[in-house]
């Protein structure tokens, strides 16, 4: 004990975090019930980094974010189809009724407008800092792109392809879910609090609060039930009414959330996480909410996307490797085996 006194109080809370998702893993992968299996996985090799999965239900297409491109998968198969050069890759939204998508770059400061068939750029708007998750709104139809750096929504008209207004937040967003009616709801990561926008009159109505949530990151909706599913890196998941903004409840999930999903047709919550497990909840009632367990996927698996007609989920994953096992930062701490990204298919047995 007098040895572990003498590390820096940063060390040893990221140490007992880290053991802590160890421990959840193996009682995990110990389970006597397999939720979900991993039934394919498909080489997308290089470049190294990775950010969001879009699955686009139309299609049964998924896009993903891979650095220097979307890559695109068919979902049904796992054939990779194509790829869009979007560099600096992280979010993609697709509307398939107009055979259009929308892919933010950070490296570019744009977004850039593809078409979602022949995956051909089509034109390329301004952007701010930090461009992060895009989400399509049906409601107003218009795409909302979260930038982060810069405190913005940057809002596009999907028929003029026009950068419309510019929706300054009280921090910086991260993701959004749109529930269909007109109403945005944003996670804003350094403040712990979720903002609704008005669409259609790009103007933010509420802010409410989840202090105890840091670092909010992914964010589904259930928009039959009103309920917003916001996942946070200190292994919660908080359930909002997306009507008043009330905490319905409080989840345990697993360590370092970066997104949320809901499966409309199973009523399960979902937040996929890098300590290589993916946390799933039964929707009993819109108040009740069960636990069916951490399904064991592969670290660094934190980014995901789901078809609910089947159930499948797509995720993305990557050998980890060892780093600087003296740093505190997770990122510094360990890297990905150079060439080993791949997308995950997991699929439900129940």
């Amino acid at each position: 004990m007098g040895r572990i006194q003498h590390l820096p109080s940063r060390l040893i809370c990221v140490t007992l975090v880290w053991v802590l998702a160890v421990t959840r893993l193996i009682a995990a992968s110990e389970s006597s019930v397999a939720v979900y299996n991993i039934t394919k996985s498909i080489p997308l090799g290089a470049p190294d980094h990775w950010d969001y999965v879009t699955y686009d239900p139309s299609t049964h297409r998924v896009f993903a974010a891979h650095e220097t491109s979307i890559a695109v998968i068919d979902g049904r198969s796992g054939a990779i189809l194509g790829s869009v050069p979007v560099s600096g890759a992280n979010g993609v939204a697709v509307i398939s009724s107009i055979g259009k998508g929308y892919a933010g770059s950070s490296a570019t400061k744009s977004v850039l407008v593809f078409d979602s068939n022949r995956f051909t750029i089509r034109k390329t708007l301004p952007a701010d800092e930090g461009t992060d998750g895009v989400v399509y709104d049906p409601a107003s139809k218009r795409v909302f792109v979260m930038e982060g750096d810069s405190q913005k929504l940057l809002v596009i008209d999907t028929d003029s392809d026009s950068v419309v207004a510019k929706i300054a937040l009280r921090g910086k967003p991260e993701f959004a879910a749109a529930n269909g009616a007109g109403k945005l709801y944003v996670n804003i990561a350094d403040k712990r609090e979720i903002q609704r926008i008005d669409t259609r009159t790009a103007t933010v109505e509420a802010s409410w609060s989840i202090a105890a949530c840091e670092s909010p990151h992914g964010l589904a909706i259930d928009a039959a039930s009103h309920r917003l599913f916001s996942t946070c890196l200190n292994s919660k998941m908080f359930v909002v009414d997306d009507e008043d903004g009330r905490i319905v409840a409080i989840l345990s999930i697993g360590f370092g959330s970066d997104t949320a999903a809901f499966d409309t047709t199973r009523k399960r919550a979902m937040s996929s996480n890098w300590d290589g497990t993916l946390s799933v909840f039964s929707a009993v009632e819109s108040d009740h909410y069960v636990s069916m367990g951490e399904v064991p996927t592969q670290p660094l698996a934190r980014t995901m996307a789901v078809d609910s007609e089947s159930g499948r989920v797509y995720l993305i994953a990557a050998d980890r490797v060892d780093v600087d096992l003296s740093a505190t930062n997770l990122r510094r701490r360990y890297g990905v085996r150079p060439g080993s990204v791949r997308l995950l298919f997991l699929d439900p047995t129940s």
